[in-house]
């Protein structure tokens, strides 16, 4: 069912919970709770004081977060700690059949995790929302959010969660997670691979700069302001990661036998003035 169908002309308020409150859930909470959605949260972390300021109910005990009639659960863990967190989860607190939503930025890990360990009555919708607290500051208009509803039979509540987003303006994709996953390693993660090369290398802003050099720098500052967990599981949890990094490799090597080639057309023997 499309975001965009009828079932969603009309607004609905969501009860919505959130599992894992770091900056890109405390991103999405603000903009959730703009919409008049009732939000709950619980973290290994304790943000009590942040969540009280924001009006949103934060829960230490995951049990008494489950008990808290949710309809929708966000999970917004890191890459790394979900199969941790997942199977922390004790489901039978649940009160209802609860729509399960992951955000992370790899799409078959969430989902082979939760299929594996969701309650069967529980759906599951994969998303990424190709966006962040910086990219996304100034509003979601023209920003994708990619979607994959990979078991869904309240079909009206998963479309009302979609409309949360295709309202603000995104540009709503469905497609599979494998297809993510396979675009998403030559983009996202072949980015993050270059922005930490040059971190690596100590790239910084010369006196005369070329646009395209300009570039570069905000790929690396963009790059290393993420996480290196988060890198980590672009890389250990896509299993088309490991061929973009060895295609990476190769195009290197190319590059350099190519320039050697070059090279060694140049050494020509120098021509005697007359």
């Amino acid at each position: 069912m499309s975001p965009s169908s009828s079932s969603c002309s009309q607004e609905k308020t969501l009860r919505i919970g959130i599992i894992g409150f770091g900056p890109f859930a405390q991103f999405l909470a603000k903009n959730l709770i703009k919409q008049g959605h009732f939000i709950r949260a619980t973290s290994r972390s304790d943000y009590s004081e942040l969540c009280s300021n924001l009006g949103i109910l934060f829960f230490r005990d995951m049990g008494a977060f489950l008990e808290s009639d949710n309809e929708i659960i966000i999970i917004s863990t890191s890459i790394l700690s979900l199969s941790r967190v997942v199977e922390s989860i004790p489901f039978h607190c649940l009160k209802r059949p609860t729509l399960f939503v992951d955000v992370l930025s790899v799409k078959e890990h969430p989902k082979d995790v939760l299929l594996q360990i969701l309650p069967e009555e529980c759906d599951l919708l994969c998303t990424h929302p190709m966006f962040g607290p910086e990219s996304g500051k100034d509003g979601w208009t023209d920003l994708t959010f990619m979607y994959d509803m990979v078991r869904i039979r309240d079909q009206p509540l998963c479309s009302f969660f979609l409309h949360v987003f295709s309202s603000e303006g995104c540009k709503m994709l469905e497609m599979t997670c494998e297809e993510h996953d396979r675009l998403a390693a030559r983009s996202q993660f072949l980015t993050h691979t270059i922005g930490r090369i040059l971190s690596e290398m100590d790239v910084e802003p010369t006196p005369i700069d070329t646009k395209g050099f300009q570039k570069l720098v905000q790929v690396k500052e963009s790059s290393v302001k993420d996480s290196f967990d988060l890198f980590s599981g672009l890389f250990i949890h896509n299993r088309f990661a490991r061929q973009q990094m060895k295609n990476l490799e190769v195009a290197l090597e190319k590059v350099k036998e190519k320039l050697q080639e070059r090279s060694k057309m140049r050494q020509d023997p120098i021509i005697p003035k007359f």
